[in-house]
């Protein structure tokens, strides 16, 4: 969408990784995120540097957000159209010279339309200028954790210096999810009509219905891109996968991946906040034992067929030495198995156990040498 630049990369042809073996793909970067877990389910590349295009739309449209969130903007609010937006290459939403455009058109012409004329506008309604407001995107990058991200405009207008990676976006992505769910609604519309010129959603996914975000970016430098993310059953995936060679193969591309995400995994539910996994010997203590729990809902990411192939094994000491306090952790749950992501998560103590009283340790010190419990 932003411009030209240096010629199309080459497919690299190597396969990405998986937790159920390698899967090939045309795209140069990608990666797959469960956002309900976090599980990273597929990765090509995903910490390499890469010209993310358009997709750094979604930074710009995460710090509008911000602003409308903290009452600095209001979605009725309008913007002046200034000479360098009207001016902008790319992709426009058309906004005119010299009219101003309400908050929420310009949204929709920047989410849904991939409008370099609408991000000037919103930038410089917010900042002042696009050199503030890219300062405001690369301190939300930092404070996001996108370590290896440095934009040098709000549009993904091709510069040597302006680059980002699949993990960095899929972070992004996740967050804008989890930050601003108010105003996500913008990336599942499917078309948006401005001064009277009606453009659809770049996004594949979206037109056929399979996704409800997020943004398709272009260059020549960065090949055809696509951060998606869709939902099903309550489970959510993130995508984000670069550097195809035509529009077609990045639709083509997409959906196989996020039929394949949805098709091959399973966010599977261990135990709830309140389930009893054991209950563990307590020494001396005015209980017996201590539940042990998990302290929240343990929600994992699994290939279809992990029950054949997972164990899951529980360890702690034993006994436990009087007191224990709530919350405690004192012990553990790991899974293993193949084709299974190994995971260990802290399991708690699910109530208090005080120590005995003098009279009761001595008690209890004699019964364990009578009967040797």
């Amino acid at each position: 969408h932003p411009g030209p630049a240096a010629a199309a990369p080459v497919a690299t042809g190597s396969p990405a990784t998986t937790p159920v073996g390698p899967y090939d793909t045309a795209a140069r970067w990608a990666v797959v995120v469960d956002y309900n877990t976090g599980a990273k389910i597929l990765d090509k590349d995903a910490d390499a540097l890469m010209v993310p295009s358009s997709m750094t739309k979604i930074m710009t449209a995460y710090i509008v957000y911000g602003a409308l969130k903290a009452g600095k903007l209001r979605l009725t609010d309008t913007l002046p159209v200034s000479e360098r937006a009207y001016r902008m290459g790319g992709s426009r939403m058309f906004c005119q010279i010299g009219t101003s455009v309400k908050v929420e058109d310009l949204i929709r012409g920047m989410i849904v339309q991939s409008g370099n004329d609408a991000c000037i506008v919103l930038a410089e309604g917010i900042a002042g200028s696009e050199e503030a407001f890219v300062v405001l995107m690369n301190a939300k990058a930092k404070e996001l954790g996108m370590t290896r991200t440095v934009f040098r405009n709000c549009t993904g207008w091709p510069d040597p210096d302006h680059h980002s990676t699949c993990n960095d976006l899929a972070r992004l992505a996740q967050r804008i999810i989890t930050d601003f769910p108010e105003y996500y609604h913008y990336d599942s519309e499917k078309s948006f009509k401005y001064n009277n010129i009606d453009q659809q959603n770049r996004n594949p996914l979206v037109q056929k219905g399979l996704a409800d975000g997020m943004k398709t970016g272009h260059t020549e430098e960065g090949g055809y891109g696509l951060v998606g993310s869709a939902e099903r059953g309550g489970r959510r995936v993130i995508m984000v996968l670069n550097g195809m060679s035509t529009m077609h193969e990045r639709a083509e591309e997409s959906e196989r991946m996020l039929e394949w995400s949805f098709r091959e995994f399973e966010d599977v539910t261990l135990f709830t906040a309140g389930d009893v996994v054991e209950r563990v010997p307590v020494w001396l203590g005015d209980a017996p034992t201590v539940p042990l729990v998990g302290g929240r809902d343990l929600v994992v990411t699994m290939p279809r067929a992990w029950r054949k192939t997972a164990t899951i094994t529980v360890e702690y000491d034993t006994p436990l030495r009087a007191p224990v306090t709530r919350g405690d952790s004192i012990g553990s749950l790991t899974i293993t198995g193949t084709g299974v992501p190994n995971a260990q998560f802290p399991l708690l103590a699910g109530a208090d156990v005080a120590r005995l009283g003098f009279a009761g340790r001595a008690l209890g010190v004699l019964s364990h040498y009578v009967t040797g419990s």
